[in-house]
């Protein structure tokens, strides 16, 4: 199925020159002058090679036929990560390149897209965010406000962010899942 370039985003698969590849990054790019494109880096299923590629934003690009469900995360071990469908109870594993940098978001029982093309996992997409406990930072100073700069802190998966001074070690926060950025302090 064609679609416009502008309209990819980022787990989405399209077909080139006969090979899959999954979109990385999809960004949009409107220059002051010239003509607005669209910037994809995308990833080759069959070998994991990066690829990047430039289109204008209103070329046709050919995305391929892929069933994308929701799969809930198990577990992980050597032969990559485990997801089952929720529906049906089927389990697929999925090597660790398609999960890439966001392994460490992933939590047990967590709901994931994943897509899926001829019984293959080649796409994941997290949920925008996840709650995680702040296992080290630096102890709170009385007196300092919210409104202060952050400070560095270590979550329980072990990716380092920043949180505002009033957050503690054992307090849960909700981070962004794309880059680790902390939102708020966890409503449970």
């Amino acid at each position: 199925m064609k679609v416009i370039a502008s309209s990819l985003r980022k787990g989405n698969v399209v077909e080139k020159d006969g090979k899959l590849y999954v979109i990385l990054v999809a960004e949009n790019i409107h220059p002051g002058k010239g003509t607005p494109v669209t910037q994809l880096d995308m990833r080759r299923i069959s070998d994991g090679v990066k690829v990047s590629e430039r289109y204008r934003t209103t070329e046709q690009v050919e995305r391929a036929h892929v069933e994308d469900r929701e799969h809930t995360f198990l577990y992980s071990d050597g032969e990559g990560f485990h997801f089952m469908n929720p529906e049906t109870y089927d389990q697929i594993a999925v090597s660790t390149d398609v999960v890439g940098d966001q392994a460490p978001y992933l939590q047990e029982g967590m709901a994931v897209d994943l897509s899926v093309h001829e019984g293959v996992g080649i796409a994941l997409v997290l949920p925008q965010r996840a709650v995680f406990e702040v296992v080290e930072t630096e102890p709170t100073t009385k007196g300092q406000t919210a409104s202060s700069s952050y400070k560095p802190a270590v979550l329980s998966n072990g990716v380092k962010t920043t949180v505002p001074p009033h957050i503690a070690v054992g307090t849960r926060v909700v981070v962004m899942t794309a880059d680790g950025a902390y939102v708020e302090r966890a409503k449970d």
